[in-house]
């Protein structure tokens, strides 16, 4: 094979080239080879020449179109021409401006098999329903998706889905209804009344109804079997839920009438028949338990058995309450579980998130604290791994298949129909008793009411007294059953002591006040008294304890402290909890333990590597905050602090050391309990006296059961040890009982109307806001279910008394009816005013029958009268109104009754109604002889004695009156004769001389029916009164919240949000996207009050709406912000006076007095730049607060951001995002721990 001779390389062989970088005189070997036979030029990183100048546009133009050689050849001028007219005369076409998007399809192909085999056969056109429905306009969930970048939080301008439980009629039950339809029976059912009148015809047959002949129903059952068993089945079918109308059967005339009817199951006919359709599992005749509480006394033995492969394998096994909660969640039912901290609740809410993972669902897990989120999202994102986590500032893997939230975007998501609803599965309320929070517990409720039909609900809280009503009420506005397992066993059980030493010598003084088995030993709390006053000198004893004051100040507890915690952790009972109720004595105490070390030394070199590490994403300046470098030097002792006040990285990395048990006291305030599961083996509160904003008071038994119920870590301790210091004396024994043993508190509704909720539900139609107040908790105690029952049948026994008959003399026997009424409530109205007063009582006539007091019971409430009343013989044992009781008591005529035989005589006890007047005339009688002479005479020996001496002179007294004055005895006027001058009494008895004018002037008195008919009249009225008063009871009126309801819409339509026929305008669906103190920010924004602020001002000035606490010191600030806050407080001045002015019973004063404008210098200085450590000097708020307050504020920002781009304010929208940007910065957006 032959060589072949290669030229040797040149330079220009080499892939190799220079480049410039820039003119900072650097250059760099690029590799690429040069194309072959060229120049190296200089390659640099800057363009060739000169740089160019400004161009001139119409130099451009000039180039582009009249110098172009493209443009302008020289030989086809017309086609150039023609080119160029192209470009200068448009034709103007409109239409290219209107997007229409093209209407959807509306059929579909569908495809039919060989059932056998299953091959394709042919495919056929099917019609689709609900093309058009879209988020806009409907509340299905057939409706189309909305675009994706909606998806997760909705928008504002979304209808929500349709709340579970609303009675909304879909459109296929409308259909149902129509093939009914031709079935109407124009005999029998014909609706009376048109929907939205008050009245309507009357179809019912005059007179012919006596002659109905009854068809004999056995030959009718022989002739129409087939019918029957078709009844039968319908009757089936609905449950027997009308069987009770199952009898009218036979009373029918027409053969089709009876097939038709009973075909469709009677239940067209009775009010029910809309609501059968709705919710056929509802059986209206009994009235129904939503709430089912679930025995877990017995052990659940079959429980494998029943779930043979779980969604969820525990490395425990499972308690009965928790396996019993599963068990319900596989049937896909709603579950309350009520069980102390620490006994496992998170079971139930890992297996749901489970078995949606297992069903391609998604859970949403709430929980009222944004801290417990972020902690429950590093928990379940270590067991389940597809978690994403939603708060205020967060937004980390929203498409996860659980989702952790608080509550509040969960409601705004629902308000605002977010695409998520559609596949969700669970709903899961962690600590379901913060309903019970004034500021935010209505937050739950609107929640609960508003999530739709297909999402099961898992309540978890802590022990509440009654679960079941509060369970009975979710289950009967979401028509669904709640399974309530409530458990009062605690894993770790708790012993309380109390502790009385203060120094070495008597460290060891702990008394137990209440075993492990709940019982309270007084032996322990007078053992406890004894040792303190052997310690109270002579002097203190002479004052005796009562005004020792509770209040000590830290360095006099610092023996205490110190004492208890050597002691402690001796024996190996730390980690400690120790519940202090201020922020500042927290810190003190915390401070004061200098000299105390508990940590060995690796435990100091692990918790110094963690707390650098936790701190490594800080700048440098922030690292050496004072509170940082005091709490470093406190952890490494072992010793923490937890409250509200402490930054929330460094709360973070307290937490995560407390639960490696590196912390081994840490001193926190009550939100430490609400947190998450951080269980101490002891717990020690410093008092049992809390200020709650109004004043100190006792601890309730809820607060300290579950702040109690953090002592006792599950699998480490046997028991835990609850401890309370006495500190200046031993609390009084009855306190500590009621703590310990009382009640917790019970869920209470906290349901109010706020605007944010009004304006929600006024833009949907189909949602009203009193079908939102009429859902909420604190309506539960209406019992519409069994009202409605009882409606019906008024209404059924209504159609079914016999007409009146109001023709020719008896025309005004209504009007006569309805004046006796008012004669008879005035009547009564004054003689309770007449019998009750001093006067009244001295001179005592009976209804028509003449009668004498002899004694009058001493009990006010219900007075009773004893009397002796003529009758006639035969007739003693008449009525408590005397002989006449058969006969009308409206017949107001004055003649006395005389009897018409033999005169007799009763004793009565007579109530007030019973007394129609005073008469004038007196008697002198000898009461206590007659009382005992006839008691004597009613036992059975004594019955035919005569009566005694007393009794027949006072019935011969009673029948001369009667006899002597047989058109009536004059009577004493309450006003003139009884002096009662009350404005009520004066009336009244004007009033009752008019009606009992009135009443000869009627002409009915004289018809020989008149008694029979009025009779009637008085049944038919009697049954029609009871019924409009439930109607009124089910109706909106009745609601509590109406009248305010009310009153917000005037607010809001003086103000504009919505017009007068409630429509929300512009100005609404702004205060729409706001959450917390909608009309103010709102109106700041419709009056520009934001435009004349730099974005730094604007934030500062935003921050009185987030920041809620005093501060002493006055803040400096520059004059634009001053005349801003001024506006704020004209505005806020303003609204407050209009809901004054509607009737909102809120003050202005204290409207506006929400607002403080305490930080405003504080988040000027941060949005300008000043580093953390400088800020935290400008104010005595702690740095926590400062950095919650921000955090909140960059909440608002968003929310006025979004509101300015409704409105179409741009400038005001960057102006927020430039604002949003320059505090969101540093320390105060580190991330959370607990989230990486």
């Amino acid at each position: 094979m032959e060589r072949i001779d290669l030229p040797p390389v040149g330079p220009t062989d080499l892939p190799l080239s220079l480049l410039e970088m820039g003119c900072s005189g650097r250059f760099e070997l690029i590799t690429h080879p040069l194309p072959h036979h060229q120049p190296l030029p200089p390659q640099s990183t800057l363009p060739h020449g000169l740089p160019p100048t400004s161009l001139n546009l119409e130099a451009e133009v000039e180039k582009q179109f009249l110098r172009d050689p493209a443009w302008l050849p020289i030989h086809d001028t017309d086609a150039a021409f023609q080119k160029f007219l192209k470009v200068t005369n448009r034709d103007v076409r409109v239409d290219s401006l209107l997007n229409c998007t093209p209407s959807s399809l509306h059929s579909g192909l569908s495809v039919i098999r060989d059932p056998t085999t299953g091959m394709l056969l042919d495919f056929t056109e099917v019609l689709l329903e609900d093309t058009g429905l879209s988020a806009k306009n409907s509340l299905s969930l057939q409706r189309q998706p909305g675009p994706p970048s909606e998806s997760l939080r909705g928008s504002n301008t979304n209808y929500p889905f349709l709340p579970g439980g609303m009675e909304e009629l879909t459109l296929d039950q409308i259909k149902k209804k129509s093939d009914l339809e031709e079935d109407i029976d124009f005999e029998n059912d014909l609706l009376r009344v048109p929907p939205g009148l008050k009245a309507g015809m009357d179809f019912s047959d005059k007179g012919a109804k006596a002659t109905k002949a009854e068809v004999n129903l056995m030959s009718l059952l022989s002739t129409f079997d087939d019918i029957i068993d078709l009844q039968l089945e319908a009757e089936e079918k609905e449950k027997g839920s009308e069987s009770t109308e199952a009898p009218k059967l036979a009373r029918t005339n027409s053969l089709e009438d009876l097939g038709i009817k009973d075909a469709v199951s009677s239940s067209s006919t009775s009010e029910k028949g809309k609501d059968v359709k709705s919710k056929p599992q509802e059986d209206p005749e009994e009235n129904k338990k939503w709430a089912i509480p679930v025995n877990i006394t017995s052990p659940c033995e079959d429980f494998h058995k029943r779930i043979p492969n779980p969604a969820f394998k525990w490395p425990f096994e499972l308690d009965v309450f928790q396996k019993q909660a599963v068990l319900r969640l596989e049937a896909h039912d709603s579950v309350f579980v009520a069980a102390h901290t620490s006994a496992g609740k998170t079971v139930v809410a890992e297996y749901a998130i489970a078995l949606s993972q297992k069903h391609m669902t998604r859970t949403i897990y709430t929980s009222p604290i944004k801290a417990l989120s972020n902690q429950k999202f590093r928990d379940f994102k270590n067991t389940f791994g597809d978690v994403g986590l939603l708060t205020g500032d967060v937004q980390l893997s929203p498409e996860a298949s659980c989702l952790i939230m608080t509550t509040e975007i969960l409601r705004s998501m629902l308000y605002n129909g977010s695409e998520v609803i559609r596949d969700l599965e669970w709903v899961i309320f962690d600590e379901v008793h913060y309903i019970n929070d004034a500021e935010r517990g209505v937050v739950w409720e609107e929640v609960l009411i508003m999530l739709p039909e297909h999402v099961s609900i898992i309540l978890l809280s802590a022990t509440v007294p009654n679960a079941l009503e509060f369970s009975e009420w979710i289950g009967r506005i979401k028509k669904r059953h709640i399974y309530v397992i409530s458990t009062m066993k605690r894993p770790v059980p708790l012993e309380h002591y109390l502790y009385t030493g203060n120094s070495t010598k008597t460290q060891k003084e702990m008394f137990l006040l209440l075993d492990a088995t709940g019982n309270f030993l007084t032996k322990g709390y007078y053992n406890a008294v004894d040792a303190k006053k052997e310690r109270t000198s002579k002097h203190a004893q002479s004052f005796g304890t009562k005004n020792t004051s509770q209040n000590t100040s830290a360095s006099q507890d610092r023996p205490v402290w110190l004492s208890l915690l050597h002691f402690l952790s001796e024996r190996q009972q730390t980690p400690v909890v120790a519940f202090t109720f201020s922020r500042t004595r927290c810190d003190e105490n915390a401070r004061s333990l200098a000299s105390m070390d508990l940590t060995t030394s690796v435990e100091k070199a692990e918790i110094h590597s963690f707390f650098q590490k936790s701190l490594s994403r800080l700048r440098g300046g922030d690292r050496q905050l004072p509170q940082i470098l005091l709490m470093r030097d406190l952890l490494k002792r072992g010793i923490a602090v937890h409250h509200s006040g402490i930054l929330p990285i460094l709360k973070e990395v307290i937490e995560m050391l407390f639960s490696r048990g590196l912390v081994k006291v840490l001193f926190a305030t009550e939100t430490f309990a609400m947190g998450v599961n951080m269980p101490a083996r002891t717990v020690v509160f410093d008092s049992i006296r809390k200020h709650d904003g109004t004043g100190f008071r006792n601890l309730l038994p809820g607060e300290y059961i579950q702040m109690a119920g953090r002592a006792g870590r599950r699998g480490l301790d046997a028991t835990g040890t609850v401890i309370i210091l006495c500190k200046t004396g031993v609390h009084d024994m009855g306190d500590l009982h009621v703590m310990m043993l009382g009640k917790p508190t019970v869920l209470q509704s906290q349901f109010r109307l706020t605007y944010t909720m009004i304006l929600n539900l006024l833009r949907v139609e189909a949602l009203r806001v009193t079908d939102m107040m009429r859902r909420s908790f604190s309506e539960s105690h209406r019992d519409t279910q069994a009202h409605e029952k009882r409606i019906r049948q008024l209404k059924e026994k209504v159609s079914s008394l016999p007409p009146l008959d109001t023709e020719g003399q008896l025309s005004d026997l209504v009007p006569y009816y309805h004046t006796v009424t008012e004669l008879r409530i005035t009547t009564e109205a004054l003689q309770r005013a007449t019998l009750e007063s001093v006067n009244g009582l001295k001179a005592l006539s009976h209804l028509n029958a003449l009668g004498v007091i002899l004694q009058v019971s001493s009990d006010s409430v219900n007075r009773t009268f004893t009397a002796l009343i003529i009758c006639e013989k035969g007739n003693e044992e008449g009525e408590g109104n005397g002989p006449n009781a058969g006969a009308l008591p409206h017949l107001y005529n004055t003649a006395l009754f005389i009897p018409e035989g033999p005169c007799s005589h009763t004793v009565q006890k007579l109530k007030l109604q019973d007394i129609s007047a005073i008469t004038v005339k007196t008697l002198k009688v000898i009461p206590d002889r007659i009382i005992d002479n006839y008691n004597k005479r009613q036992q059975p020996r004594f019955r035919h004695d005569p009566p005694g001496q007393a009794i027949s002179t006072a019935t011969q007294e009673l029948l001369r009156l009667a006899e002597a004055n047989p058109g009536g005895v004059a009577t004493l006027d309450p006003v003139n004769d009884l002096q009662l001058k009350s404005v009520d009494v004066v009336e009244g008895s004007m009033r009752l001389r008019l009606l009992q004018d009135s009443l000869r002037d009627f002409n009915c008195i004289h018809s020989p029916t008149f008694s029979e008919q009025y009779a009637r009249v008085q049944e038919r009225m009697g049954v029609q009164e009871e019924l409009d008063k439930l109607l009124f009871l089910v109706s909106d009126q009745s609601l509590t919240l109406l009248p305010e309801y009310h009153q917000r819409i005037k607010v809001l339509q003086a103000l504009k949000y919505v017009d007068s026929s409630n429509a929300v305008q512009l100005k609404g669906r702004v205060a729409c996207q706001i959450s917390s103190h909608e009309l103010l920010l709102t109106e700041l924004l419709f009056e520009n009050a934001l435009s004349p602020l730099a974005p730094e001002e604007s934030a500062a000035l935003l921050s009185c709406l987030v920041f809620t606490q005093n501060t002493q010191v006055e803040p400096h600030i520059t004059n634009t912000l001053q005349e801003g806050i001024d506006r704020v407080l004209s505005v806020a001045q303003r609204i407050g006076e209009l809901q004054r002015e509607c009737g909102i019973a809120q003050s202005a004063e204290d409207f506006v007095g929400q607002f403080k404008f305490g930080l405003t210098e504080v988040v000027y200085c941060w949005a300008r730049g000043m580093p953390f450590a400088e800020i935290a000097q400008l104010t005595d708020v702690q740095e926590g607060t400062v950095v919650r307050c921000i955090q909140r504020l960059d909440e608002v920002l968003k929310e006025v951001r979004q509101a300015a781009r409704i409105v179409g304010d741009s400038v005001l929208g960057s102006k927020m995002e430039k604002a949003s940007l320059a505090i969101r910065r540093d320390i105060v957006f580190t991330a959370s721990l607990y989230t990486h």
